[in-house]
């Protein structure tokens, strides 16, 4: 009988046997190396990144929404990059839909078996519109909720991005962008919350930070589109302001005041403009980037 041939995924390393009875530091620095190496996978990855990143901007740009579709460890990697979006770039979180097989949970309780409900998935992605960016995300490549998901609204005309950690993953198949992380296997075999998750996390950060850039919500490095509704964020949008015009504390508090605190218009408040309908006129002009902005000042 030929031996099944297992998904990378679910693959048992030759140097995990006898995992159990090393010491603790020997079997932390084997995890250790494991994330490492699941990281190293991303190299290969970026010019696929950089496309799905432009789609996701196209589609801010147009008004559309960005749906994270996935289950299990997949589902909160997408759930942590896209709730940071609204506050960490300023998009009103209208634009971003977090599609979670068994809805997002909210205990520790997170059943396995709703990975495969395609009605559900089917049902969630009604609200998924051509335009509109969807980025299903599956270690294995073949859970049926993101794999429902991308292929319905593929056929809707909506842009897919479609990240998995096996080569011949179904997942691509319904694919505008297909971005493989090829993730050696798990030091514990199949259990893809560790490399795979990791590999995914960093590929989803790096996607939506550079949507984020070339949408101009970055400038210099500082996110200049940042929603300051505690105290730290309006510390680090003043220090944003004062940064970038060198400007006092006290008069990055009061452009930060008149502009409501939109961060870039305070800049160009504090740059020369002279109210806050010509700051929002400029930005306007410049498709909301901040640098031709003050070079019209």
């Amino acid at each position: 009988m030929t031996p099944q041939v297992l998904p990378q995924t679910e693959t048992l390393r030759d140097e995990a046997v006898g995992l159990d009875l090393r010491p603790d530091t020997e079997i932390l620095e084997r995890l250790l190396a494991g994330q490492q190496a699941a990281l190293a996978a991303l190299d290969a990855c970026l010019p696929q990144i950089s496309v799905a990143a432009n789609l996701l901007a196209e589609t801010i740009r147009a008004g559309g929404r960005i749906h994270y579709a996935a289950a299990g460890s997949s589902g909160l990697m997408g759930l942590a990059d896209g709730a940071e979006l609204p506050g960490t770039y300023g998009l009103s979180p209208d634009c971003i839909a977090i599609c979670m097989a068994g809805g997002v949970p909210t205990s520790a309780e997170m059943p396995g078996h709703t990975e495969d409900d395609t009605e559900e998935a089917q049902q969630a992605v009604s609200q998924a519109k051509s335009g509109d960016a969807v980025i299903a995300i599956s270690a294995s490549g073949s859970t049926p909720y993101p794999l429902k998901f991308a292929q319905m609204a593929r056929a809707a005309g909506a842009h897919t991005i479609c990240i998995a950690n096996n080569a011949d993953a179904a997942l691509f198949d319904h694919a505008t962008c297909a971005i493989h992380l090829d993730t050696p296997p798990e030091i514990i075999a199949g259990s893809t919350r560790m490399g795979a998750a990791t590999a995914q996390k960093a590929a989803l950060n790096m996607m939506s930070t550079l949507m984020g850039i070339r949408l101009g919500h970055v400038h210099d490095g500082l996110m200049v589109n940042v929603i300051a509704d505690n105290r730290k964020l309006r510390g680090r949008a003043e220090g944003i302001v004062r940064k970038i015009t060198g400007v006092s504390d006290t008069v990055a508090r009061d452009v930060l005041e008149q502009a409501a605190g939109d961060v870039k218009q305070a800049i160009l408040l504090a740059s020369g403009a002279r109210n806050h309908a010509q700051a929002r006129h400029l930005l306007e002009q410049s498709g909301g980037h901040l640098r031709p902005a003050l070079k019209q000042l």
